[in-house]
């Protein structure tokens, strides 16, 4: 097929084509007439069925090897995930052009297909098709995404010779790939080099470095952004959160507000994120009331979503169940968050009533939907409807059980007490089991007073040989339990052989929409102490109630007093205290911690929310944690 002059389609410039009619029954009027038909009928198809009986008469009436048509044909059916399709249409072609390689390679791209993308670009080339500024950009965008470095250098050098290289586009494309692929000094080039380095350029360059957890370099761009918009400070935030900087990232959003820059979306999403893991009630409050007044910003999946996982994760599940309740529309995600939420709080009737709502909806559960309705079952203690969920995952969904589902089950029997039958689930799994699941039953073990066993399976641990600090604690204490020393020592110098440091214990609660973080024996805060002088009330209050600390589990062969002492400063004791002195009586006091809550501080808060008449929520690495008048929600299995 030949072509001369140009014409333009959509955001390309395509070539026309000649005046020579590839079918000669067809006039080149009836021809042109006809293309606008089928281009006009492809525009308006919404699925991809759609498309097959319109190719059939783009076939029957000649107009297969029409490029306009073509590209049309291959920009839908990658469009409408169809990009298979698409290929079977592209190697039909004649003469493939620039422009219709450059509209499938969109569609690879499109569906994540990025070998694939890459190797039709070098088809191309060595069909030695010129390429331009569009199929450049988006070649490089698949070389980014797979990280072919060596592929990406090559296009960068086409570019190159083709003169196209100082073009925007292409530049800031070359400086988002090469960030990706880690290569700073050759992203930093390009971006110095840049007559116009302006807002979205920065922008890119701040995703690079974030991608690589590269924090401060991120921060220095981002500061020397004269004129900053909503897409620069959201990736701003967006990648301090993604870094675990939550503090960094509320701070953030904090300068944007008095810049008076309105956020967006995704924005809100991942300020209800950092609100989530830092555990910041009251901020996440304010986050819901600002969408609330802002009516662009929907309350759709995406936000949703973020606002149950919110109040879920910070302690408010009564109104994430409102805004569940309020929701138009859920998906299969939205109904995971509720679900996941309201077993983390122990709430397992109402999480398997929303499972059997999702059902009844025709939602198809996922693999994580079964994580989460196990984790109910298991925090509920309910057997029987755990072993049924579990074994309807296959049979009814085809979906075969993970590592997640196993551990589910095996910490749904060890809260029960069956710890043998645990025992044997393992032992007759078809995957191998993970520290995480033996460490659940050794838990287990250490709760239910079955030391023998325990030592079996922490044999098993040790011989696992990928074993964290917070699995070696535990086995200590359970060897410190039952008065063995001897072994507890040796577990701490296995754990000092192998450089494995004690995760520090943190606890952080929010007051006044800041967050204020605790570790053992704190002594950095402002209100130290006031907070002292409060816990030593408490201690003075709490032995005249009858409590005696739970010195046995203490890891060092040390006098009972030094054991008491060590116990008294504990990061989440001192966060309730500082609770206590700054917000009003009868307040909820809603504590973080990044650990399992210790045996004898959750007794100790039980007694606090009694005395106190004070309704205390700690969230801890696994579940939430309700006191209120001497009682846990957990019913003193956590």
């Amino acid at each position: 097929m030949s072509y001369c002059t140009l014409a333009v389609v959509g955001n390309f410039t395509y070539p026309s084509t000649s005046t020579s009619n590839p079918n000669p029954k067809v006039s080149i009027s009836n021809s042109t007439q006809r293309r606008k038909e089928f281009i006009s009928l492809l525009k308006n198809c919404k699925d991809a069925n759609q498309i097959l009986p319109i190719h059939a008469k783009i076939i029957r009436t000649g107009h297969d090897q029409d490029p306009f048509i073509l590209f049309e044909l291959l920009r839908l059916s990658s469009t409408l995930s169809s990009v298979n399709y698409a290929s079977t249409i592209f190697q039909l072609v004649h003469n493939p052009n620039v422009f219709l390689y450059t509209a499938l390679i969109d569609g690879f791209v499109s569906a994540g297909s990025y070998s694939d993308g890459i190797s039709l670009y070098f088809q191309m080339i060595n069909r030695f098709i010129v390429p331009d500024k569009y199929v450049i950009t988006s070649v490089l965008k698949a070389c980014g995404s797979r990280f072919a470095l060596r592929e990406g250098k090559e296009v960068h050098c086409q570019a190159s010779k083709l003169g196209l290289s100082s073009n925007r586009s292409i530049t800031m494309k070359l400086m988002e790939f090469y960030g990706k692929c880690g290569e700073f000094d050759d992203a930093r080039k390009l971006f110095d080099k840049m007559t116009e380095r302006d807002v979205v350029a920065s922008t890119i360059m701040i995703n690079c470095f974030l991608d690589h957890v590269l924090v401060e370099q991120a921060i220095e761009v981002f500061d020397r952004v004269r004129v900053k918009d909503t897409v620069c400070w959201t990736a701003m935030i967006d990648g301090l959160v993604r870094n675990g900087e939550m503090n960094m990232a509320l701070e953030m959003f904090r300068e944007m507000q008095k810049e008076n820059m309105s956020p967006n979306e995704v924005t809100i999403v991942c300020v209800l994120s950092a609100c989530s893991q830092l555990g910041a009630l009251e901020l996440g409050r304010w986050v819901h009331s600002y969408i609330g007044k802002h009516h662009r910003i929907e309350l759709n999946h995406f936000v949703g979503g973020a606002l149950i996982s919110m109040y879920s994760r910070c302690g408010d599940i009564d109104e994430a169940e409102r805004i569940f309740a309020m929701m138009k529309e859920r998906n299969v995600i939205t109904y995971n968050l509720m679900i996941s939420g309201l077993a983390m709080h122990g709430k397992s009737i109402q999480a398997i009533e929303i499972f059997r709502g999702m059902i009844k909806q025709g939602l198809l559960p996922t693999s994580v939907t079964f994580v989460a309705i196990l984790n109910a079952c298991s925090h509920g203690g309910l057997v029987d409807l755990g072993f049924e969920m579990f074994h309807s995952m296959s049979r009814d969904y085809g979906i075969p059980p993970q590592i997640e589902h196993y551990g589910c089950i095996v910490d749904l029997l060890g809260r029960v007490g069956h710890l043998k039958e645990a025992y044997n689930f393992i032992q007759n799994m078809e995957i191998a089991p993970d520290h995480v699941m033996l460490g659940s039953l050794l838990s287990a073990c250490k709760i239910h007073g079955n030391f023998e066993l325990g030592e079996q399976v922490a044999r098993i641990l040790m011989n696992h040989g990928v074993v964290d600090s917070g699995t070696y604690v535990l086995l200590a204490n359970i060897y410190a339990s039952s008065g063995k020393w001897k072994e507890a020592a040796q577990i701490r110098a296995k754990m000092k052989e192998g450089g494995i440091q004690k995760e520090p214990g943190c606890s952080s609660i929010e007051v006044n929409n800041e967050i204020h973080e605790f570790l053992l024996g704190d002594l950095r805060h402002p209100q130290k102490e006031k907070i002292y002088n409060k816990l030593e009330e408490l201690n003075q209050v709490l032995k005249e109630a009858g409590h005696i600390p739970a010195t046995d589990a203490v890891l060092h062969d040390i006098e009972d007093w030094e054991k008491e002492q060590s116990l008294a400063i504990h990061s989440e004791r001192l966060a309730i205290c500082y609770g206590l002195i700054s917000t009003k009586p009868c307040t909820t006091i809603r504590v973080v911690k990044n650990l399992r809550v210790y045996d004898d501080c959750h007794s100790m808060i039980k007694l606090i929310a009694k005395i106190t008449g004070r309704k205390i929520v700690v969230r801890d690495r696994k579940r939430f944690h309700h006191f209120e008048n001497g009682n846990c929600s957990c019913g003193d299995y956590w």
